[in-house]
């Protein structure tokens, strides 16, 4: 059987598509049909029910699909070890939440156009757990995420905390209270949010459930900016890094409320595959300036 033939596979389970998964390879659907015939002639089995939409492996083909998956890792393995020395080229594709890409990014990519000149850097955004998804899709090749200290990452993603980040609950400084509070004393005050899926808001909300109380959204938008506006025309409360803070244009509107039961960090960290080969470099070289403009920011606030 063929390596090419068993990345078909993969990518139709993976895609539960013939068409998405010829896409993903930049090949023609007869060719991953035919593909995956070859494997089915070489294995003796249907690997597919062919009834089905979306198109599902049978039993035996998802036991086939969780050997291929081990097949494809040892043959990463093998071919990281032979391309570890020769210098990174072609794409990194990288992926940061858009909250912080503000903070980090274009410092991080400029040295890294210095130091690599022969890579190219395609960069998304998106939630923390959108970017990790993409990593074990093979989508992406690293990603800067913030997520709780102590996050654990499937077996083969690689997860490295490298800095922390303060978020701050603000509010208009016009109704900034004389002394520190609680969650409970400010609920009916509600909160301008990102949408649904924001590790800032799930960790407000998890905190305000262990108190017995609900998360009331007055308005949720993307766009940090956005938000402290909305929240210094007496929108709501709002949640936000304090380097953001203290870079934004309504910061003289806008005051940090003193809460004495929610004071939340969270960890920045690298994740990238098990397997990266010569994209190792520059993926360390990626997280360590991340890391810095991070520091740089929080020294400075």
């Amino acid at each position: 059987m063929k390596t090419d033939d068993i990345d078909a596979f993969v990518a139709v389970v993976r895609c539960q598509s013939i068409s998405q998964a010829a896409d993903s390879l930049a090949l023609t659907q007869p060719a991953i049909t035919r593909r995956v015939q070859n494997l089915e002639q070489a294995l003796g089995v249907e690997l597919f029910d062919r009834n089905t939409k979306p198109l599902k492996p049978t039993a035996i083909g998802m036991q086939v699909y969780q050997k291929c998956l081990a097949i494809l890792r040892e043959m990463d393995g093998l071919r990281d070890l032979v391309a570890l020395d020769t210098p990174p080229s072609g794409v990194l594709r990288l992926g940061v939440p858009q909250t912080i890409g503000d903070i980090v990014l274009l410092n991080a990519l400029k040295h890294l156009r210095g130091q690599f000149p022969d890579l190219r850097a395609q960069v998304v955004t998106g939630w923390g757990a959108n970017l990790v998804s993409k990593i074990e899709r093979g989508e992406l090749d690293a990603a800067a995420a913030l997520f709780p200290a102590g996050k654990v990452f499937a077996e083969n993603i690689v997860g490295e905390s490298i800095g922390k980040l303060e978020l701050v609950a603000v509010c208009a400084k016009a109704d900034l209270p004389k002394k520190p509070i609680k969650l409970a004393d400010c609920y009916d005050r509600g909160w301008v949010l990102n949408p649904d899926g924001c590790g800032f808001r799930a960790g407000l909300q998890r905190t305000l459930a262990d108190q017995g109380l609900s998360l009331k959204v007055n308005l949720e938008t993307f766009g940090t900016e956005l938000q402290l506006g909305l929240v210094a025309d007496g929108m709501g409360l709002g949640l936000v890094p304090r380097p953001l803070l203290e870079r934004s244009a309504h910061y003289e509107s806008l005051a940090v409320l003193p809460l004495k039961d929610f004071k939340p960090v969270m960890d920045l960290w690298l994740i990238y595959p098990r397997f990266l080969g010569n994209l190792q470099a520059a993926v360390n070289a990626f997280g360590e300036w991340v890391a810095q403009s991070l520091k740089q920011e929080r020294d400075a606030a």
